[in-house]
């Protein structure tokens, strides 16, 4: 397909109905979506704008009552071991996403249990929208514990590590 031809596609859509054209042609894909108002989305969506996240570290603080954790939460707050808030700091997922420990699949790990770590070393990647974002440490510590399992995903918030102050 050449650039004409997407052209002509372009003006197709902006002179239909149609709020959206996906066509496939030799393994390429194309996808043209039209908004009535350029400044607010039909979706409500906005074109996205790659961030490099800060990475949320708390320290541990004294859980929930139950009663407030919503239901899909409340089974992996139950399995999870009580952790000495003043040994270890949790350090969180900043995204929805899939937790990866290696930057490729035949790659090493970022970190191992039992590694120190310094402030600003790259722990794993939070991949989110075919973005691979590097979480980095705020806290400089030895990894205690790996909480989730390597191509999982992930939530918003989710411990990802314990460190060890």
């Amino acid at each position: 397909m050449d650039i004409q031809e997407i052209k002509q596609l372009i003006k197709i859509v902006e002179k239909s109905d149609i709020s959206e054209l996906e066509l496939e042609e030799d393994g390429r894909k194309i996808r043209i979506l039209k908004h009535s108002n350029p400044e607010a989305p039909a979706n409500g969506m906005v074109n996205p704008v790659y961030v490099q996240p800060q990475m949320p570290v708390t320290q541990v603080e004294a859980a929930a009552p139950a009663a407030a954790a919503p239901a899909a939460t409340a089974a992996p707050a139950a399995a999870a071991e009580a952790v000495d808030t003043d040994k270890y700091i949790e350090v969180r997922s900043p995204m929805v996403g899939t937790f990866y420990r290696s930057p490729a699949p035949d790659a090493d790990s970022y970190v191992e249990v039992g590694d120190t770590v310094a402030q600003g070393a790259v722990l794993c990647i939070v991949e989110a929208m075919k973005l691979m974002n590097e979480i980095e440490s705020e806290h400089a510590g030895k990894i205690a514990k790996i909480m989730v399992e390597n191509a999982s995903p992930v939530e918003f918030n989710q411990v990802l590590f314990l460190l060890e102050k």
